[in-house]
């Protein structure tokens, strides 16, 4: 993973700790796969139902900010949330 990768997914994992319950167990993880960053999610089982948000609402922004940090790396990017 490149450093401005690392730095897409540090922003991932401070958002996260930001509003869940137990930020001691939020991991962000990522990884090239067929010129696409995907950043894989996980938390405790407990706060899934925060990252997701009321029909998706919440995992819908962060997929968007994902998004939007990767068009400025000139690359295609995949934010996935882990059960």
């Amino acid at each position: 993973m490149t450093e401005d990768a690392g730095l897409v997914g540090a922003m991932v994992e401070t958002l996260v700790k930001g509003f869940v319950d137990h930020p001691e167990a939020v991991a962000v993880s990522g990884g090239a796969r067929s010129h696409t960053l995907v950043f894989e999610l996980k938390v405790d089982p407990q706060d899934l139902g925060k990252v997701i948000g009321r029909q998706g609402r919440t995992a819908r922004a962060l997929r968007a900010l994902v998004g939007l940090a990767g068009e400025k790396l000139h690359q295609r990017t995949l934010l996935q949330i882990l059960e």
